[in-house]
């Protein structure tokens, strides 16, 4: 669906819901990472753009002088009520209106405050399939209370507030990235983002003989020990030994150097930390001068470190690389790599646009078949950030 067609959709079936139409309309997309993973909250570069899959958010006042703000998905399934004259609290881990929550509680923190109001979203970015469908929502949300307050935030502010709200609400230790290509994301462009200095780039990525492909394993490994913000403890002991602020700081040289102060396990993750944010840099070089080949191998050497050096793919994710790599570029693939936090979710696979439906049908029909799971594979372009759609 388009983005219209989703906003025409939620236009309906927020008046059935609620018997008026809504006045404001904001939407936010979701963000596929085309190298650059693990390295944001190390201060490194990550080298995300925006996809055509979106959430949207639709809303009208309540009441006069209502503090209450009505919450629901477009199905209707997931609810929520806040009232805004009570102090705000995370509801329980795992709550999915705490991102919307979160990002309320910092515009309250800034001295806007919204009156109540009845919202209803629809989404098309995929839940837990490392597409951010999380800072989609939070950057909807962040869009659509600037129009119901008539305050509008700088970028960068409205990304940390959204992230704030994932580290407070939701509980999730999360880098700058979803967030930042969420709010700033430009059409026919991908964002090289400096984590520690926040500065951005963007990339143009206009060639028409290319296309990005992700698939989704439709796989979500369940952990349960923390593995995110274990790994996210791994880097800061790493650069606790090497003296060093962030493991941006390091380079190869160092982190060997420094390899018998270290465990095995924090040696690697180290590794693959520095090693990502130089294969970042030298994607986005090839981007810039149309060197498909260069950025292709440099998206395998990334999933090999993340596969081995870092820990966090599993055997569906590896099957696509393996099944893509397999088709080569005689077959029309350049590279392909896991993409978002790991243990299942999507790879993304920079692909000639001309052998694109071959090789989007080749790799459904060998990884339904190595696995037994039938995967969701999409084409985006890089997308535009978060837009207002009617206000």
């Amino acid at each position: 669906m388009t983005l219209n067609e989703i906003s025409n959709r939620l236009s309906q079936e927020f008046q059935a819901a609620y018997g008026r139409p809504p006045a404001w309309i904001a939407a936010a997309p979701g963000r596929v990472n085309v190298i650059g993973e693990h390295t944001d909250y190390n201060d490194g570069f990550v080298f995300p753009m925006a996809i055509e899959r979106y959430t949207v958010m639709a809303a009208a006042p309540a009441v006069p002088n209502s503090t209450v703000v009505r919450l629901r998905d477009v199905k209707g399934t997931h609810t929520a009520t806040i009232d805004l004259a009570q102090p705000l609290k995370p509801a329980a881990k795992g709550s999915w209106h705490n991102y919307p929550m979160g990002v309320i509680a910092g515009f309250l923190g800034r001295g806007i405050r919204p009156p109540g109001f009845d919202a209803m979203l629809d989404s098309t970015v995929p839940m837990g399939g490392g597409l951010s469908s999380s800072a989609a929502l939070e950057v909807a949300t962040a869009t659509l209370l600037e129009l119901i307050t008539g305050k509008t935030l700088d970028p960068v502010e409205k990304a940390l507030l959204c992230q704030k709200a994932e580290h407070d609400y939701a509980g999730m230790p999360c880098g700058i990235m979803d967030q930042f290509i969420s709010v700033m994301g430009k059409k026919d462009h991908i964002l090289l983002l400096d984590c520690r200095s926040r500065e951005t780039q963007l990339v143009p990525m206009s060639d028409p003989s290319v296309a990005l492909l992700v698939t989704n394993t439709n796989v979500k490994h369940e952990l349960t020990g923390g593995e995110y913000a274990q790994r996210r403890a791994q880097c800061e002991e790493a650069a606790r030994i090497l003296g060093l602020p962030s493991l941006r700081s390091a380079t190869a040289d160092v982190v060997e150097r420094a390899k018998s102060k270290m465990s095995d396990v924090v040696y690697r993750r180290a590794r693959h930390v520095v090693s990502e944010i130089e294969r970042t840099q030298h994607a986005a070089e090839g981007v810039r001068a149309s060197n498909w080949p260069t950025v292709g191998q440099l998206m395998y050497a990334s999933h090999s470190s993340l596969r081995d050096d870092y820990e966090v793919s599993c055997p569906e994710l590896d099957a696509v690389v393996e099944i893509a790599q397999g088709l080569g570029l005689r077959g029309g693939v350049y590279g392909c790599r896991m993409t978002g936090g790991g243990f299942g979710g999507c790879t993304v696979a920079l692909v000639d646009s001309g052998k694109l439906q071959a090789v989007s049908d080749h790799i459904a029909a060998a990884y339904e078949q190595r696995t037994g799971i039938k995967p969701t594979i999409f084409e985006s372009r890089p997308a535009a950030g978060a837009s207002v759609l009617k206000r």
